[in-house]
């Protein structure tokens, strides 16, 4: 609040104070006192009102940069009337009052929609674990029904894919209550992914390629398997019908990271579409062309990666191939 601004708030009670001043005057003129009298007694009450007005600037001033550095300095900014000191005015006593009271009633209001919000992920977890049981169960008896079975059995390992993803979905805001951080080879995740996908692998007749695999990372193995399938899966859907389809994947490290390369001989990616692939229900180009796609997968992947503190990038040749590089930090202290 600058020196300026607070004067002429104060405009209405300067007027208020030169009116009383001009009234004195007459009084002054009535009684016929002298010219001297009138001088002294105009300049002291002048000076009583710059330094009220002067003195009321300073309290208020420094309450209020008080408050506005103090909201600089938080992330949260709704805990700004628990930072506060209590003023010495009766405006900002006032101020500070509200402030608490709708920062009480703020808390209230998300405290309820986080108590709601959990109860519907559990409601989807437990759903999501019911509903695996007559996949499965389905899944069994297509096995025994010929070519007819086959196809069944190829949709319903595609709606098992679909249930997985609204799992992780709604465990990845949470995913630090389900962590077990180990150290892994990468080989052993990517294995694990592969298994799943087999079948949609020997259907396409995809080659894999795979180099440096051996080498080991910290981080959890079911969330790892995860990623992979969901990249397996994204590449499923865009391979080129004017090539056989290629899947490599190798990994190599230096002094501060291990980065692991993911890349398909697919169709590509747009350019105007690549840096949006990340983000949440984004199909491009090709999701709207071709294959079916949500725009969840590669969001929930993202997500993934940055609650195990790896990091995700995707570049592409549009036509030739995608590529996707994890890169995941040496974590040192977890050997000791």
């Amino acid at each position: 609040m600058s020196l300026l601004r607070f004067f002429r708030d104060k405009l209405p009670l300067i007027l208020v104070f030169f009116i009383g001043w001009v009234v004195m005057l007459c009084f002054f003129a009535g009684f016929h006192d002298s010219l001297e009298q009138a001088v002294i007694i105009s300049v002291l009450y002048f000076a009583s009102v710059i330094c009220a007005l002067l003195l009321e600037y300073f309290l208020k001033a420094g309450f209020y940069k008080n408050a506005r550095a103090s909201l600089e300095r938080l992330d949260k900014k709704y805990l700004l009337p628990e930072m506060l000191d209590t003023p010495s005015f009766a405006e900002g006593e006032i101020c500070r009052e509200l402030l608490c009271e709708a920062g009480k009633s703020m808390t209230e209001q998300v405290s309820d929609y986080k108590r709601q919000s959990d109860d519907f992920r559990e409601f989807i977890e437990l759903w999501v674990h019911e509903v695996k049981l007559p996949v499965a169960s389905l899944s069994l008896m297509s096995h025994n029904d010929g070519e007819a079975g086959a196809k069944y059995s190829a949709q319903l390992k595609r709606l098992d894919g679909l249930i997985e993803n609204v799992l992780y979905y709604s465990r990845s805001e949470n995913a630090q209550k389900d962590y077990l951080i180990t150290e892994i080879p990468l080989g052993a995740a990517f294995k694990g992914a592969a298994l799943s996908a087999r079948e949609s692998l020997l259907e396409k007749n995809v080659t894999l390629k795979t180099q440096g695999l051996d080498i080991k990372v910290t981080t959890d193995a079911k969330w790892l398997e995860y990623i992979f399938t969901q990249l397996i899966t994204n590449s499923l859907k865009y391979f080129s019908p004017e090539r056989e389809p290629v899947i490599e994947v190798s990994a190599y490290e230096d002094d501060r990271a291990v980065r692991l390369s993911f890349k398909d001989n697919g169709i590509g990616i747009p350019d105007t579409d690549l840096p949006y692939v990340f983000e949440k229900t984004f199909t491009g180009e090709n999701g709207r062309i071709g294959a079916k796609s949500t725009g969840m997968g590669l969001y929930i992947v993202k997500s993934l990666c940055k609650k195990l503190g790896t990091d995700i990038t995707a570049r592409s040749f549009p036509g030739e191939w995608t590529e996707f590089v994890i890169t995941f930090g040496k974590n040192d202290l977890f050997r000791l």
